[in-house]
């Protein structure tokens, strides 16, 4: 979100990693805000200095580079396939050449550009797929509406779904390009986006892979700084949003909402502990609930009716695979987590 949340820079950072998350060896101080967990092994990260990040041996061994030619560019999405392939969406104002996806089939030694614009006001804020085949990505609104691309061949090339079948914005709403999970995949063809800036939070949904969508408001207030932030689902009916103010990261607002029946509704759910905002949200062994935010992290294991507390380490973004829980912040820190504390 270019106007609300991409020039801004989370000042709370959590400098040590505490003993429930083991500090991984990122050698890097960019700012992370991706990272998508292919298994238990393999794990890629995207971040701030065109750097990212990939291990194959379940954070034993880290890679850290750049991508030849992407150095000021903010990689605020990944997503991976395997071990060699994976596309990196960079965050930025189109018109000053920062809207770019990258795509690698080797492992991240080389790059291609497989999609780029220098249209005014694309400003991307997430990127996801269905499977190896059919994907989207979505920027800010142009013109009232989300700017919507969909790719058919993995990624390698990227075409805009018509904006008669997007719904009209309320006025200044947007997304946030935070954690990778403003806009998430569920099933074979539904995909929810999240948003802010407006009066309400809302969430769009779609049932045929981004072709058409309908809007839901929500009653959790937003405004130019807050708003909803992270989505998950834990089947095609069950899934949380989460949420807060990122100028406020430590206030008590309502910042969690659930819904039981396929994103057509959406309840309040209790706060989490620590409460503020919570940018990101992850499922492990489909039971229990793991939220990261720069207000710290948390655990439920009743699906959202109760919170305990990790630790007030600040990240941004998660990602879990198998026993593989993993989560990324400012100044390179990535950690994962000891799943001891979930016993």
């Amino acid at each position: 979100m270019k106007k609300l949340y991409a020039i801004f820079i989370i000042s709370i950072i959590t400098l040590q990693v505490h003993a429930q998350w083991q500090k991984q060896a990122s050698n890097t101080e960019a700012s992370f805000r991706s990272v998508c967990a292919v298994t238990n092994k393999i794990v890629w990260i995207g971040g701030s200095k065109g750097t990212f990040l990939r291990t194959i041996d379940g954070g034993k061994t880290w890679e850290t580079n750049q991508v030849k030619g992407a150095e000021t560019l903010d990689f605020r999405d990944v997503h991976a396939f395997d071990a060699n392939v994976a596309i990196l969406m960079s965050a930025g104002e189109a018109e000053k050449g920062n809207a770019k996806f990258y795509r690698t089939t080797d492992g991240g030694k080389s790059w291609e550009i497989v999609y780029q614009t220098t249209q005014k006001g694309v400003f991307f804020d997430g990127i996801d797929f269905w499977d190896k085949q059919n994907g989207m990505a979505f920027s800010d609104p142009i013109d009232g509406k989300f700017f919507i691309l969909k790719t058919k061949d993995g990624g390698k090339t990227w075409l805009p779904i018509n904006p008669a079948n997007i719904p009209t914005i309320q006025e200044n709403e947007a997304a946030f390009a935070a954690s990778g999970t403003s806009m998430i995949t569920v099933g074979r063809e539904n995909a929810y986006i999240c948003t802010g800036g407006g009066e309400f939070a809302q969430i769009y949904k779609t049932e045929n892979q981004g072709e058409n969508w309908s809007i839901v408001r929500t009653n959790m207030p937003a405004g130019k700084t807050n708003g909803l932030f992270g989505l998950r689902f834990w089947n095609n009916k069950s899934g949380m949003a989460v949420g807060g103010d990122y100028q406020e990261v430590s206030k008590s607002v309502p910042n969690v909402l659930l819904t039981s029946d396929g994103g057509k509704t959406w309840q309040n759910a209790p706060r989490t502990t620590p409460v503020g905002l919570k940018e990101g949200v992850a499922v492990y062994r489909n039971k229990i609930l793991i939220v990261v935010g720069p207000s710290g992290t948390c655990y439920s294991k009743d699906f959202g009716k109760s919170w305990v507390e990790i630790d007030k380490t600040a990240f941004h973004a998660i990602s879990i695979s198998g026993d593989g829980v993993w989560a990324v912040g400012g100044k390179g820190i990535v950690g994962k987590l000891n799943l001891k504390i979930l016993k």
